[in-house]
């Protein structure tokens, strides 16, 4: 098990950056029990270990303009490697898709996308999406409302996991 390679303190700065990256490493520090030198080697290290991807903003779409959120599923006509992989280079280069996720079963890749108005979204789904190469067809659905996006991991189901095996 992955998690179970930190020890409580590692999993204890993650778990608390993930709630609030903006904190000082000083309040970090504070708040997992260690002194702030210690605290920011490990922090550094779990950067450098590819535990700690990123920081960023939480960013309110709907604030900014982009009223229309849309999950397209996508089943290409072949699943070739090099298909697959030019598909995603594709999504990747598309502003409007946010996320773009392979799964397996009937649809290829659910792709979560963004736009500002229904025509932005219908142009972009038109000119872009269904002309794309190796696009078999495409479902979409817009999204009427969000009844839960937490981000990150649910560190409490680890740490009960990390506790029964242990």
């Amino acid at each position: 098990m992955a998690g179970s390679k930190l020890d409580p303190i590692d999993r204890r700065i993650l778990a608390e950056l993930q709630a609030d990256g903006r904190m000082t490493n000083v309040e970090l520090a504070s708040r997992v029990g260690i002194s702030a030198p210690p605290c920011l080697r490990r922090v550094r290290t779990l950067e450098e270990a590819g535990y700690i991807k990123g920081y960023h903003a939480d960013i309110d779409a709907r604030e900014m303009g982009f009223e229309v959120q849309v999950f397209a599923m996508v089943r290409l006509q072949s699943q070739a490697e090099a298909d697959l992989s030019t598909f995603e280079g594709r999504c990747r280069a598309w502003p409007l898709v946010r996320e773009c996720h392979m799964l397996n079963g009937e649809i290829d890749f659910i792709l979560k996308c963004v736009a500002p108005d229904l025509s932005s979204f219908q142009s972009f789904l038109t000119e872009q999406l269904l002309k794309a190469e190796n696009v078999a067809n495409v479902k979409t659905s817009l999204v009427i409302r969000c009844a839960k996006d937490d981000p990150g991991l649910p560190f409490d189901v680890l740490e009960a996991r990390l506790a029964k095996h242990a």
